[in-house]
């Protein structure tokens, strides 16, 4: 049997290897129940080594220009992502124009969009693409940018920047790394950071969904400020303090509810 303090070295090369880790599958690798994992992720934390989210670990907020990999982040968080898509969804209507950022949450948003009749979607996003591609309506158009591909599946760089150039969409859905009252919108990617600049510049209305570990978190690029923001889409995990100061700084604040009951939230 392992060590605590061996444990914790593989806890460590996996977070570092893959960004972002659920205890459950820390238990299965190391075959040992979610308690002890918890205890050791709690050893860890003390120490500044790792960050704790909900149903698993991360690098610390400090580490400003990792990008952890799509499905590394995919599994964190699931029921505020998916509370956080539903309420987003209810803001597209038949008919429309709307832009889609890479990410894990806009890439839980396309699912909801998928019986939306009429929509045409502009996106960098390759996951977003596949899902319209796959699930998809015929009378949905799906626009996808060229670019170069990120650890978390967006396109990015001059080729992106060069296609949104000309474009106008009723509504952007925008996610972000980091959320901050001073530092606004931030990721670790400056081509991404410019790809979302654009994005936005060709958008009538932007709508970030942003669940609560994004708060407090500031990465190397700045995207947008918060001014810039129509609406924040956040869950209701994210603390009072935090919301009410958003919801000063932002058009409007929706703070999206999980249907915990149902056992949606199955972060482990």
């Amino acid at each position: 049997m392992m060590l605590a303090r061996q444990r914790q070295q593989v806890i460590l090369d996996e977070v570092t290897k893959h960004g972002a880790v659920k205890v459950a599958e820390l238990g299965a690798t190391l075959g040992v129940s979610g308690m002890t994992i918890r205890r050791d992720i709690t050893e860890l934390v003390e120490q500044g080594l790792v960050d704790r989210v909900h149903g698993g670990v991360t690098l610390p907020r400090s580490a400003s220009v990792h990008e952890p990999g799509f499905s590394a982040k995919s599994g964190l968080n699931l029921g505020a992502k998916r509370a956080i898509a539903r309420a987003a969804a209810l803001l597209v209507r038949p008919g429309t124009s709307v832009g889609i950022s890479g990410g894990t949450t806009t890439h839980a948003l396309a699912h909801e969009l998928l019986d939306i009749p009429d929509i045409t979607i502009v996106t960098n996003s390759l996951p977003v693409a596949d899902a319209f591609h796959e699930d998809g309506r015929d009378d949905q158009t799906v626009l996808l940018t060229g670019g170069q591909r990120t650890p978390s599946f967006a396109l990015v760089g001059p080729l992106t920047v060069a296609a949104l150039r000309g474009i106008h969409m009723d509504m952007l859905f925008l996610g972000t790394h980091g959320l901050g009252i001073d530092t606004g919108l931030t990721c670790p990617n400056l081509m991404e950071a410019q790809a979302n600049q654009a994005l936005v510049a060709s958008s009538r209305r932007v709508v970030v969904l942003a669940d609560h570990t994004k708060w407090g978190v500031t990465a190397l690029a700045n995207t947008v400020p918060l001014s810039d923001v129509d609406i924040l889409v956040t869950d209701d995990r994210l603390d009072r303090a935090a919301q009410e100061a958003l919801a000063d700084h932002v058009g409007d604040l929706v703070v999206a509810h999980e249907d915990r009951e149902r056992g949606l939230d199955d972060d482990g």
